[in-house]
């Protein structure tokens, strides 16, 4: 009897364990054939990628990965400004010019790119040592930022100190700038400040004005870390294989007063203005008809002696015959005249000329 308990077990195990194997390939069958009928958990390491915080990558490739990709074009998403291109092109034609008189040398300037980012990563992005030129805006009253890379920085203080002419010259690196270099620097921030304020006076009234140079970008901050701002670069080549680079930064809240006309396609252009249509306009409105009323006096009275008016009432005005009318249209005074008559109708002789402005009054 025993014998036959445990056979009957052991049968059972077996068929319990044939079923769940079947249950087991069924559900790999339907998952396969139905392209995943269960949902993949993500494990740690996938997680980390997808958000950025791979360990395994630099910190600098990280940043520009995953969530925080989605997070940096979030803050440095703005408009596109058309007319800036149009305005750096005419500015790069004169600081050419300006620039080889300045050196005498010939000079070549070329607009490389204009990119959007925040201002902490540009100021992250500045190699030390290096010299920032803090200039204000005027009329936009903001500041903005020129920087200049030490390449160009040391070509300018060769060719205009008489260096020799070398294929390559000495880079001196990891010491500060001298007051000589400074000077120099500033001189030709100037010249490209002025050619800017000129290139910008197609657009709007601008004088850039050069403010203070600092040499750490701790004290050189314009705007908030955060805050977007446009990087404008542009690279000199000076005779042969001199030159570098040099940026104008300017933050988008000093291009604000002029957004609108940034915004712009092509120069000149003023939205809804059509001088077709305008012309139309002008020659109807001149032929419309209007209401012209002439007011001889008014007279305030109250409501219950409104209200008490009867037929043969006479209402007394302080005023004479020959005290002046006023014509109005639309409740605006006009002119005044002199009241009379023409044949069996009354008229109005026109004293004064007709308003083109309305008082302050609104008389």
């Amino acid at each position: 009897m025993a014998d036959d308990t445990k056979v009957d077990d052991a049968a059972a195990a077996e068929a319990w364990e044939k079923s769940l194997e079947a249950e087991e390939a069924q559900k790999a069958a339907g998952g396969a054939a139905g392209g995943g009928g269960e949902q993949r958990i993500l494990n740690q390491s996938e997680i980390d990628t997808l958000l950025g915080f791979d360990a395994k990558e630099d910190k600098r490739s990280a940043a520009t990965d995953g969530i925080f990709a989605i997070l940096d074009k979030s803050m440095t998403a703005y408009d596109k400004l058309p007319m800036m291109e149009v305005v750096f092109d005419r500015m790069v034609r004169q600081l050419s010019t300006t620039l080889r008189n300045f050196t005498g040398k010939n000079v070549d300037v070329n607009f490389e790119s204009m990119t959007s980012l925040r201002f902490e990563d540009y100021l992250n992005s500045i190699p030390l040592p290096a010299l920032m030129d803090i200039f204000r805006a005027v009329e936009w009253e903001n500041f903005g930022m020129a920087t200049m890379d030490s390449a160009l920085i040391y070509s300018l203080v060769d060719i205009l100190l008489g260096g020799r002419k070398v294929a390559n010259p000495p880079r001196v690196e990891g010491r500060p700038y001298t007051t000589i270099e400074q000077d120099i620097v500033k001189r030709v921030v100037d010249i490209v400040l002025l050619e800017m304020s000129g290139a910008f006076e197609l657009l709007a009234p601008a004088s850039f004005v050069f403010e203070r140079m600092e040499t750490n970008p701790r004290f050189a901050s314009v705007t908030r870390p955060g805050n977007p701002v446009l990087l404008v670069r542009f690279r000199l080549d000076i005779m042969e294989d001199r030159g570098g680079i040099i940026d104008i930064m300017l933050p988008h809240a000093t291009l604000e007063p002029i957004r609108d006309l940034l915004l712009q396609m092509f120069m000149g252009e003023n939205f809804g203005q059509d001088t077709v249509w305008e012309k139309h306009l002008g020659k109807e409105l001149r032929s419309a008809q209007v209401e012209l009323e002439a007011v001889f006096k008014e007279k305030t009275a109250k409501l219950r002696d409104i209200m008490a008016l009867q037929v043969g009432t006479t209402l007394m005005l302080d005023c004479k015959q020959s005290d002046p009318v006023i014509l109005r249209c639309g409740g605006i005074a006009v002119t005044t005249g002199q009241i009379g008559r023409v044949e069996h109708s009354v008229a109005v002789s026109i004293n004064d000329a007709i308003k083109r402005k309305m008082d302050d009054s609104g008389g």
